[in-house]
């Protein structure tokens, strides 16, 4: 009896909880966006791969960085204001609606015109309908699961995002060897439907207290939120200088080309690494919880990140490049749980929609600004500046920014 309550005590101190999947539509709602994401993570394999053997250049796979960055930054913050105002179930159906046809888009492309133009207009296209489900999806999970879950319900969000962030590229990089890039959006276009399904199937969600018009004012309101709790704007800009300084995905194929052979397969995994760590990081989260400086702890895994994705730059096997990135991805997995965290307990629900635009803008924006600056300077200085260069420069930014703001560094987290 002894052994058998020791080993309980184990798993719920160091292994995710899963208590929040026993609620049904949580559950299909987490099942939906997980299934969705492999297509997702396949097409943007893809897409950067499709880019890059059409212009044989790392700043152009680095141009899809701001293609996807101007409409996540208008419609994040627009949609989690419209989130506020109306039934958040049937905005998620709709906005999912949008950027299901932006696959398609790319799925005829892929096999007919092979444009690299069109594919940046289907980025941006699918960039708006992700930038509007996304914080309608993550505000809606306090509706769905009680208060003191949620922390439970966003590591496992982050968890089987991470997994498909895994299997996607894995696929991806099988799928590109053999069947080509049509077949993937393919892929994509048909496991999408499971997110369609779980939106489907949601109560109805609407609005709870004082609604506000989903205007100009109302993406103010929240931003002036963010910008009166130090906290909260601390945990944006700490994300903000690990994504723009040290994220390497822009230069995943001139890498795979130089050092690889074009390898469809090593492509992949360099893909995956990061998710992969991701992956690691959200199984064996039970500890994350039961840290209360946050602030400290927020500075540290980011320099973490940041060292690790500069070593990897420096690594020539493929084993010890995606064991470094894999590190990396597992320290940012533990970021993104506490950063979520602190946002969702702070906020009450007629804002939720608002600050998780601002916090979806921060979140997926970061690394399009990471694509532009990794392939802008990778044209200027090389592959290998480019990517240490960039992991070194966050690590140390970080230090001084996170260090820098007293309130941050002394941040002890709310019972």
């Amino acid at each position: 009896m002894g052994i058998v309550s020791f080993a309980k005590g184990l798993l719920r101190r160091h292994f995710v909880d899963t208590r929040p999947i026993q609620i049904p539509d949580y559950r299909r709602l987490l099942t939906g966006q997980a299934v969705a994401f492999v297509g997702f993570q396949l097409t943007a394999v893809a897409v950067s791969a499709e880019v890059y053997a059409l212009t044989r250049s790392s700043f152009w796979v680095g141009m899809l960085g701001p293609v996807a960055l101007v409409p996540l930054i208008v419609f994040g913050l627009w949609g989690g204001a419209i989130a506020d105002a109306m039934d958040r179930r049937k905005l998620l159906l709709a906005a999912s609606l949008i950027s299901w046809s932006a696959t398609l888009v790319l799925l005829v492309n892929a096999f007919t015109l092979k444009n690299v133009w069109v594919i940046m207009a289907a980025v941006a296209v699918q960039s708006t309908g992700f930038a509007v489900a996304s914080p309608t999806r993550n505000a809606i999970i306090p509706r769905l699961v009680p208060t003191p879950l949620v922390p439970a319900a966003n590591t496992l969000n982050f968890l089987f995002s991470s997994i498909a962030s895994v299997l996607g590229p894995l696929l991806g990089g099988f799928i590109l060897a053999g069947g080509g890039y049509g077949f993937a959006y393919l892929i994509d276009a048909v496991l999408f439907t499971a997110v369609l399904y779980a939106a489907l199937r949601l109560p109805a969600l609407e609005p709870l207290g004082e609604v506000t018009a989903p205007g100009f004012r109302a993406v103010v309101g929240g931003l002036r939120y963010i910008m009166a709790t130090p906290i909260v704007l601390m945990s944006f800009v700490v994300d903000i200088i690990a994504m723009a300084f040290a994220m390497p995905r822009a230069l995943y194929p001139e890498m795979t080309a130089i050092r690889f052979g074009d390898s469809g397969i090593a492509y992949g995994w360099l893909s995956a690494a990061i998710a992969l760590g991701a992956v690691a990081g959200g199984v064996f989260s039970g500890w994350v919880g039961r840290v209360r400086r946050q602030g400290l702890a927020l500075t540290f895994v980011i320099v973490v990140w940041g060292l690790t994705v500069a070593a990897a730059g420096l690594a020539q096997a493929l084993w010890l490049m995606v064991l470094l990135l894999a590190f990396g991805g597992f320290a940012d997995l533990v970021s993104a749980v506490w950063r979520q965290t602190i946002l969702q307990t702070y906020a009450p629900d007629e804002m939720r929609g608002r600050l998780q635009g601002v916090f979806f803008v921060v979140v997926a924006g970061g690394p399009r600004l990471g694509d532009l600056r990794a392939g802008a300077t990778a044209s200027a200085f090389g592959l290998v500046p480019a990517w240490v260069g960039g992991g070194v420069l966050c690590a140390v930014t970080v230090v001084i920014v996170g260090l820098a703001v007293s309130s941050f560094r002394r941040y002890h987290v709310r019972s």
